[in-house]
């Protein structure tokens, strides 16, 4: 494999050498183009709502060869000797084609905007193609409809956007990790996050955080600022994502940027807001007489006298009464207003060679918790440059630099800021009696964490490409790129001597450098030719050579002699690792496509990827797919209806490849240095080889239908899939006596079956007033075919099993409490008449049963309103936190105990799920019991976006061709019947684990002011 990908890069690197330094060499003759033709026929096309000149807009004299484009300022000319009337035909790009007739000079032109062709250019795998060639099933959303949502990777502003994407954000603080699926979850070990491609370049979105912050991790996608994106397209069935082959698998998002335009003078724009964001609700506790109260229930519960109760008064040796307990609140102490800024300022533009866009941006957000805060400053540049009429080079480059300032948030009492906050009980004070910090149950005093907490992390990253097309003859043209994505991840942490941890290392210091390179080579030819006028022919071959590099150094210092002295250096005892690990992926593909009177459509697409992660008989895996449509609206029996604007069906099928997520070299057997002996260095094994390693695989089939009515006034899109998964790459359990706890394997089959639907309609499409409205919903079944052996997540509450979906909980399950006796009766499966081990059970899942978004955008005149609603309904989440706060008194002093308890079971005959308090029996010493699986279900409004846009001819007055001002406010409202603060939420970003809470930030409620410029 290696000498194949070694030969492979040599000859396209010869290849890419010769275009980019050879090709641009042509002659003077060969490159000119013919000069342009001069005119007396005057005239200047302008936009007919804003009244702007229109720059690049093509006109011609009908049944002539006489054309010419629009300039700076919108006016074209023409000399041809001919006479008045001139019949003129104008056409431009997002504008209805328009032909008047001419009969005085100068001439004014006024073309209306055409909202549906804008819609009609689709970017799919290496290539665009008109919306209505489409046989995949592919969602776009445009940057300007999300742009406003003020947060940090713009992979969260699609939620709710695209049909069949499921996204929730595992926590509140800006930056962090998201769950992101595309029809569904296919993988246990691998990964099940979609490719992401960014102009080309596919990216990396795993990320590189090493020092931990307790199950969370910061989304590297964040990197990438949202403003510099033009339109994403999501790629959902095997017809559209295998041309990506083994990187496929979970579909593809497609991200295009910004870049100028041909012909067109510089427009400057700036973009700016200012905000703050506060969190709307927060765990409701138990103030501290009613602590008191409930532990004192569970002492007398218990059988135990009430004369040495622990609640009693101080003269009896107790802490005193229940009502002489104070109340000290903590969670308000932890969360703030958190403020927010943004600018961007953009300059695009072009002539008739080259066309430009820069852009730079700067975003500041603070976490509603206290010590989260994320920063971006980043950078854009996309440059084209026609060399002559048939040679064309370009680059693409983003480079930004995220800080962030952490904290440890979820579970794990040491250093959890939240945890400190949440569950430390209500009644303790704060200090003790001399002044100093009080700390309780092992949890680091609050104030001194959040005064104290010193970690934070920096991101710097570039992504670009810079490619060469040259059109070799008509129909005909190869294109190469070269692309990196480089990212240097810097963490560092101190722990100084007045927190828990800190103190027990006499102060401790942790340092981490990752490094992940991704570089890319890419060679295409594309050849597309018309026959008859009917008969549409379409041709892609093409081949990638990737390489991954990943580098991390790691440090830890302890026993500093001073908290001021916060470098490694400075410390007595110091150790230090690191490590290096690389992967190649060896790719061949080609595609072929035919329409027959843009009535019949047939694409057929095959790829072969070899990679050097698998086991040497293994590394190839073949990837075919194929689709069918038919567009009805062009039978004879429906063109002329006026009911029926479009009408199509869909069918694909295809196969997908997955290897992310597993270790480099998961199919070797491996040796690690390290283990000395007696000051002699040393090795041990530590993994078993599988030569028998290879691709995990998914075969979808799906069916789509897009309908069109009204002249697509209203626009319906519906598709239906099933996906299968095989060879999941597992890493099978070993029984001790083999020295190795598991190996990754091939084993077991997962299914994923569901539907999309997506609505546009123009209710209201009048001069003055217009009602949009778009609708997405769908629905998707997951289930675990095969597994040799359940699989647990790290949280012993979810299990993947056979017959059942991912994200199961597997629970012992409570029926009732009994009226008489306030006990909680479980159900005993197997019938032994106790409760044991072996009666826990599957009792539902996180995975929802419908989720979507529902968006309603108004303008009348120069006001505009959107108000996006988005929604899952049928899910569960397991609410640890109950677990802890509603413990009925077997924690005491150790954690807090939430409202809830004080629904319990107190006397005979009480109706209620909550049992009586008691540190005995199985009322809540039995964990996990499905008493803490509560209904995940919510419709929250997400978004509303209120904004002015000034009369273009006040905007010109202050030197100005546009200027809006808008408010947003984002998370306004939420309906739901989870009892924690906001159902979205995740205790980690681990694969395996969803719908888990377990101190989790909630989604802040933002409110922002900003405004747009353009000169």
């Amino acid at each position: 494999m290696k000498n194949t990908f070694r030969s492979y890069v040599s000859a396209c690197s010869i290849f890419s050498f010769l275009f980019f330094f050879l090709v641009p060499g042509a002659t003077k003759a060969q490159l000119d183009p013919p000069p342009l033709i001069n005119s007396t026929l005057h005239g200047t096309v302008l936009d007919a709502k804003t009244k702007e000149p229109l720059i690049g807009v093509s006109v011609q004299i009908k049944g002539t060869t006489h054309a010419a484009s629009t300039d700076a300022r919108g006016r074209f000319n023409f000399v041809t000797g001919q006479k008045f009337p001139y019949n003129l035909i104008l056409s431009y790009v997002g504008y209805e084609k328009t032909e008047v007739t001419a009969t005085v000079t100068p001439i004014e032109v006024l073309l209306k905007e055409d909202v549906k062709a804008l819609n009609e250019v689709v970017v799919v795998g290496y290539g665009t193609q008109n919306k209505r060639s489409v046989i995949g099933a592919v969602s776009v959303v445009k940057a300007s409809d999300i742009a406003n949502k003020p947060v940090a990777s713009f992979d969260q502003q699609l939620q709710g956007r695209a049909a069949g994407v499921q996204i929730a954000a595992n926590t509140g603080i800006p930056g962090d990790g998201l769950f992101f699926r595309i029809r569904g979850t296919t993988s246990i070990n691998a990964s099940s996050d979609p490719l992401y491609v960014v102009d080309g370049v596919f990216i990396n979105n795993q990320s590189l955080q090493k020092i931990t912050t307790q199950g969370q991790s910061n989304n590297p996608l964040a990197d990438i600022n949202p403003a510099d994106i033009e339109s994403i397209s999501v790629l959902k069935d095997a017809e559209a994502t295998a041309i990506y082959g083994a990187r496929a698998a979970n579909g593809v998002v497609l991200i295009t940027t910004k870049r100028g335009k041909y012909n067109s003078r510089p427009a400057i724009s700036l973009n700016s807001y200012l905000g703050a964001s506060w969190a709307p609700k927060l765990w409701d506790l138990v103030t501290g007489p009613e602590h008191a109260t409930i532990i004192n229930e569970a002492w007398i519960n218990d059988g135990k006298p009430s004369a040495t109760r622990p609640f009693r008064p101080v003269s009896e040796g107790g802490r005193g009464l229940p009502e002489e307990q104070q109340t000290y609140d903590r969670l308000n102490d932890i969360f703030r207003t958190g403020f927010l800024q943004n600018y961007d300022l953009s300059v695009a533009g072009g002539n008739d060679k080259t066309r430009y866009y820069i852009g730079g941006g700067y975003t500041s957000q603070d976490a509603t918790l206290k010590t989260n805060d994320y920063s971006r400053a980043s950078f854009k540049i996309n440059l084209d440059q026609n060399i002559n009429s048939f040679v064309k080079i370009g680059t693409s480059n983003i480079l930004s630099r995220s800080s962030r300032t952490n904290a440890r948030v979820g579970d794990g009492p040491q250093g959890g800021i939240l945890q400190a906050a949440l569950h430390t009980p209500t009644y303790l004070p704060k200090f003790n009696g001399d002044g100093t910090y009080a700390k309780w149950a092992g949890f680091d005093n609050l104030d001194v964490l959040i005064n104290n907490t010193d970690m934070n992390s920096k991101s710097t990253r570039y992504i670009g490409n810079i490619y060469g097309e040259a059109d070799i003859v008509k129909g005909l043209k190869f294109r190469t790129s070269w692309s990196l994505d480089y990212n240097i991840y810097d963490e560092f942490e101190y722990w100084n001597t007045l927190t828990n941890r800190g103190s027990a290392n006499k102060g401790l210091a942790t340092s981490s450098i990752s490094q992940n390179t991704i570089w890319i080579n890419e060679q295409t030819l594309t050849y597309r030719t018309v026959l008859a006028n009917k008969h549409t022919f379409g041709l892609l071959v093409g081949n990638t050579i990737q390489g991954n590099t990943a580098k991390q150094t790691f440090a830890q210092g302890t026993n500093f002699p001073s908290d001021n002295l916060k470098q490694i250096a400075s410390a007595a005892t110091t150790t230090s690792s690191s490590n290096l690990s690389e992967n190649n992926l060896l790719s061949f593909f080609s595609r072929i496509d035919y329409n027959y009177a843009s009535k019949y459509f047939l694409e057929v697409s095959v790829r072969a990827d070899g990679s050097s992660r698998f086991g040497k008989d293994n590394q190839w895996g073949y990837f075919p797919s194929a689709g069918l449509s038919w567009r009805l609206k062009e039978e004879d029996f429906l063109k002329n209806s006026d009911l029926i604007s479009d009408l199509k069906i869909r069918g694909s099928i295809g196969l997908t490849g997955n290897q992310n997520g597993i270790d480099n070299y998961a199919a070797l057997g491996l040796w690690q240095g390290g283990f000395n002996y007696q000051d002699n260095p040393g090795t041990v094994p530590i993994q078993l080889a599988n030569a028998n390693l290879g691709w995990e695989s998914t075969r979808q089939i799906n069916a789509g239908l897009d309908l069109g009515l009204f002249k697509d006034r209203i626009g319906i899109e519906f598709n239906v899939y099933s996906k299968y998964t095989d060879d999941l790459l597992l890493n099978d359990p070993l029984a001790p006596s083999s020295g190795f706890s598991s190996i990754t394997k091939n084993t077991g089959e997962i299914s994923n079956k569901g539907f999309e639907f997506s609505i546009n309609s123009y209710n209201i499409d009048s001069k003055e007033f217009k009602w949009q409205t778009n609708l997405t919903l769908a629905r998707n079944v997951n289930k675990v075919e095969k597994l040799p052996t359940p699989v647990d997540a790290s949280y012993s509450t979810i299990r993947m099993m056979e017959g059942y979906p991912l994200f199961s909980f597997f629970v012992y399950k409570q029926l009732y409490v009994d009226e008489k006796t306030g006990d909680a009766v479980y159900e005993d499966v197997n019938g032994d008449g106790s409760i044991t081990v072996a009666d826990k059970q599957i009792v539902g899942n996180a995975s929802p049963k419908l989720f979507g978004g529902l968006n309603n955008s108004f303008s009348y005149k120069g006001f505009d309103l959107s108000v996006f609603f988005n929604f899952q309904y049928g899910n569960k989440i397991y609410n640890n936190n109950r677990f802890f706060l509603e413990s009925g008194g077997t924690r005491d002093d150790r954690r807090a105990i939430n409202k809830d308890q004080l629904s319990r079971w107190q006397k005979e005959g009480d109706k209620t799920d909550v049992p009586r308090v008691t540190t005995q029996g199985n009322n809540y010493t039995l964990s996990p019991t499905s008493r803490f699986i509560e209904n995940g279900s919510f419709l929250r409004l997400s978004t509303v976006n209120f904004g002015y846009t000034l009369p273009k001819t006040l905007a010109r007055r202050i030197g100005t061709s546009n200027i809006r001002v808008y408010f947003t406010g984002t998370n306004l409202a939420l309906w739901s019947k989870y009892s924690g603060p906001d159902p979205e939420v995740n205790v980690t970003s681990s694969p395996l684990v969803q719908g888990y809470d377990l101190g989790t930030p909630p989604v802040p409620r933002t409110v922002q002011f900003g405004f747009n410029v353009t000169l």
